[in-house]
Parts: C-alpha cells; sequence; structure tokens
C-alpha cells in the first residue's frame, strides 16, 4: 500500500488569501499592468480551431483499431480536450468576448464543450469564480478535497487511486459540498451535450464516443497535463498555497501554470500572463514554483508529507476580498 501520509488534517489558517493584497501592491508599483486586462483577440479563434480539430478527428477515429483509438485517445485528443476545458477556464473570465458580451461568452463555451463529452460549461463558472472569491474557505472552495477523499487516500496507492479517478472528484465534489440550484442555462448545456453525445454514438459508434469521453477522462487523472491540478494549490512548501509552474506544457494550457500570476490578476487572460511575471519578476520570482507537472505527480504520489490533507483552509468567518 506504500507510506501513510503524515498529515492527518488540512493546515487551517486564519490569514486572508495572498492574493488579494499583493495585487494592491503590484499594481501600486506597476501600474500599466491594468493595460493587459481584457481580452486577447486571437483567443476565440484558437478555442473554435481547437473544436473544430476535435470534430475533424471523430471521423477519422471511426476506421481505427480499439488499440489505435485508445494511444490517440491518451496521446492527442484528451490533450486537445483538456486544451478545451482550459479555454472554458478563460471564457468563465469572459475571455472569449468580454464581460459586456457574457451571452456569447457561454456559447462560445458550450461550443467548445462539444468534443468533451461532459456538460460543465456552464456550470464551472459559479464554482470556479468562487475559489477566486473565496480561496481556501471551508465548504465554499470545492476546489479543495473533501475529509473523506482524504482520509481514505491517505498512502501511495490511494494516492494513485485518487489521481487517476481525479475527474470524478472534480465534477461530483462540488454537488456534495457545495451544491447549488442549477440554472437555466446549465439544463441547455447539459441537452446540447447529451444530443451531440447521442448523435455521435449513433452515427459514428461507441469507440468515436470512447475516443471523447475517454480522452477527456484520461486527461484529467493520470497524465501530464492533469499535474495542474495538484500543483496550483497543494501545498508542497510549507505555508505557501499558490505555486505556478513554468514548463513547456504551458504551451498547451492557455498558460494556466502562471497561477500566482492568474490569481493576482484574473482579468488578464492567460496569453499575457508571462508579460505580469516580466514587468514585477521580484514578485514572483521568489515564490516556490514547479518546473514539471509529472514530477508534481509523482512526488505527491510517493511523498508521504504531500497528499489530499496537503491543502490551507480557512473557516467560513474569515475575510477574503473580492477579486
Amino acid at each position: 500500500m506504500g507510506n501513510h501520509v503524515t498529515r492527518t488534517d488540512f493546515h487551517w489558517s486564519d490569514q486572508e488569501e495572498p492574493h488579494a493584497k499583493r495585487r494592491v501592491e503590484i499594481l501600486k508599483k506597476y501600474p500599466q499592468i491594468k493595460d493587459l486586462f481584457g481580452v486577447d483577440p486571437t483567443f476565440k479563434w484558437k478555442v473554435i480551431g481547437l473544436t473544430l480539430v476535435q470534430l475533424l478527428m471523430l471521423n477519422v477515429i471511426k476506421d481505427q483499431s480499439w488499440f489505435v483509438t485508445v494511444v490517440v485517445a491518451y496521446c492527442f485528443g484528451g490533450v486537445i480536450n483538456h486544451a478545451l476545458m482550459l479555454g472554458i477556464h478563460e471564457i468563465a473570465h469572459s475571455a472569449g468576448f468580454g464581460i459586456n458580451r457574457p451571452n456569447a461568452n457561454r456559447a462560445l463555451g458550450m461550443f467548445a464543450n462539444l468534443p468533451i463529452g461532459i456538460p460543465f460549461a456552464v456550470a464551472f463558472k459559479g464554482y470556479h469564480l468562487e475559489h477566486h472569491k473565496f480561496q481556501g474557505h471551508d465548504v465554499v472552495d470545492t476546489d479543495i478535497p473533501s475529509a473523506i477523499e482524504a482520509k481514505l487516500f491517505c498512502n501511495t496507492l490511494g494516492k494513485f487511486i485518487w489521481v487517476c479517478l481525479q475527474p470524478f472528484f472534480y465534477a461530483l465534489r462540488p454537488l456534495f459540498i457545495n451544491p447549488k440550484t442549477p440554472l437555466k442555462l446549465e439544463y441547455v448545456n447539459t441537452v446540447i451535450q447529451l444530443t451531440f453525445n447521442y448523435l455521435v454514438y449513433q452515427y459514428l459508434g461507441g469507440k468515436v464516443l470512447f475516443y471523447m469521453l475517454g480522452g477527456s477522462l484520461m486527461a484529467m487523472g493520470f497524465h501530464p497535463v492533469a499535474g495542474h491540478f495538484i500543483s496550483e494549490h497543494y501545498m508542497f512548501n510549507h505555508g505557501f498555497e499558490t505555486y505556478s509552474y513554468y514548463g513547456p506544457l504551458n504551451w498547451v494550457t492557455f498558460n494556466v501554470g502562471y497561477h500566482n500570476e492568474h490569481h493576482d490578476f484574473p482579468y488578464v487572460p492567460g496569453s499575457r500572463l508571462p508579460e505580469v511575471r516580466k514587468i514585477a519578476p521580484e514578485f514572483y520570482d521568489t515564490l516556490p514554483h514547479h518546473d514539471s507537472w509529472t514530477k508534481v505527480i509523482y512526488d505527491f504520489i510517493t511523498d508521504p508529507a504531500i497528499g489530499p490533507y496537503a491543502r490551507i483552509k480557512r473557516n467560513n468567518q474569515a475575510t477574503s476580498k473580492t477579486q
């Protein structure tokens, strides 16, 4: 079963999350960072292009063997689907068309959702913005594992299983920890997605549907690009709750690795986050960061000091400034 984790509880803090304070300090010294806010006009075309590539791949996959389908789903399709998930993450911050065109953003998100197979584009926004506004807050921030997860997956084998099952925990945890009344658009998102899935199955077959769904699930689990789920907020260094990653996989994940920069400035599009670090290096170069998501996954599984409990939590009474 491997080594048992050394932590028996989350790290509880009565301090505010660090991003609001750092944002004020950075903007006071470098007000030009405000010029980076807004929309990257190339972003929506990247999302549309990736979605079209996957839709074209569905027709290619239908004539392939199961072996080829699984390999391509893991190595290619899953990576694109993961990129689209992170595109939807950007869209949650109005990166597609700006804050004044919410319906256009939602439509782009639901379109990008199609090859992923799991209807989440609309529901994701509410939970994710709460993660920014109330980072670490008990119950509210559903990015943090539940106590049950932490207790069950508490050794090397358990953590490996937990990593493989990450997509299920991310999808189901909010429904149990912090359930919300679904929006009408969530039903629309679900109907559109399930209809699309049915048509894929009906006309292209189960193998193609697996390419979509299986690729998405594999690329959210034991997969290098899924390392960002762990690298972003698990406490690899005592007292530090957000970590950036500066490795090459940022090229296929809309720079989600620049996570300290993202939480400091959530309305700077991913393509401009490296510029934030370049403008204010003294605020970021001294923070612990990651250079390999593969190593992050390996360390998470094998290091008994790291596990689902290695997260900073706050009581709901603590205040947190809106971002």
